[in-house]
């Protein structure tokens, strides 16, 4: 499988403009002007503007960096709680694995949006309560696949040989277990950048995400529902922004997970 160059390269050009596109394109997204709007995509105005006459560039630009935020701070906390549990239940196993397991089968009992849904209706969004809520929510996937490998590791000679000779547990863990749980830690990782977003996505959609006059990608699809019949620019731009951000993570980890799978079948 070739490298997801263009996957990568559409990444960082998104990522880029969204945080430092202010400084090449300086309209501000909060402008309302009574004499443009509506209006469709132009040299004037590139994505068009909306219902208040403002630039829907902007808006894209200022918004992703709220959706991009949550997407990677969330699937950092998810993926280190996933890491941990997954790590504890494979290399402690027993009571501890059994405990782990209760406890990953009770999240996994209720199905993620509506637990995602049925927090954030109880609390008032921000770009922070998102984090919490999407990270509480998403880890059990990473961490059953910690698990299994974990299990497998904790059962090769060298680490029953490691035990036996009392070498520090956090020492086996950093030194022995990380190097091999790397590839799995990083694929689950881009996928949870891409869920995350998505999950923003829907919430804000749905009117219970991010509250103006914060802006995110998906608050600016649930702006542009209302008038998609007579302004489709205003739903078309953001929702493009999340299928190439979500279609470029998914080709990476496709790509690093290629790369595992065909690094087992050699070592095999």
């Amino acid at each position: 499988m070739k490298p997801p160059f263009f996957s990568l390269f559409c990444i960082v050009l998104i990522v880029f403009a969204c945080f430092f596109g202010a400084y090449f394109y300086s309209v501000n997204a909060y402008e309302l002007n009574t004499q443009a709007v509506l209006l469709p995509p132009s040299m004037q105005h590139l994505f068009g503007t909306d219902r208040l006459g403002r630039d829907v560039l902007a808006r894209v630009l200022q918004g992703g960096q709220i959706s991009l935020s949550i997407g990677l701070l969330s699937s950092i906390i998810t993926s280190f709680i996933g890491l941990s549990v997954g790590v504890s239940a494979g290399f402690f196993q027993k009571n501890t694995d059994k405990i782990i397991v209760v406890l990953i089968d009770l999240f996994l009992t209720f199905p993620t949006f509506f637990l995602l849904l049925a927090l954030v209706s109880y609390i008032n969004a921000s770009l922070w309560v998102l984090v919490f809520v999407i990270s509480i929510t998403g880890w059990m996937g990473m961490a059953r696949l910690i698990r299994s490998e974990s299990f497998a590791i904790s059962n090769a000679p060298y680490i029953k040989i490691l035990t036996l000779a009392r070498v520090s547990k956090l020492k086996i863990i950093f030194k022995y277990f990380a190097p091999l749980l790397a590839p799995i830690f990083f694929i689950s990782f881009t996928f949870g950048i891409s869920g995350a977003i998505l999950a923003e996505s829907g919430l804000s959609f749905l009117g219970i995400g991010i509250n103006p006059p914060q802006i995110s990608w998906g608050t600016m699809l649930s702006e542009g529902k209302e008038v998609i019949d007579i302004a489709w620019w205003l739903s078309f731009f953001p929702g493009l922004m999340i299928f190439i951000v979500t279609y470029s993570l998914i080709n990476i980890s496709d790509y690093l997970q290629s790369k595992t799978n065909s690094k087992d079948l050699q070592i095999g």
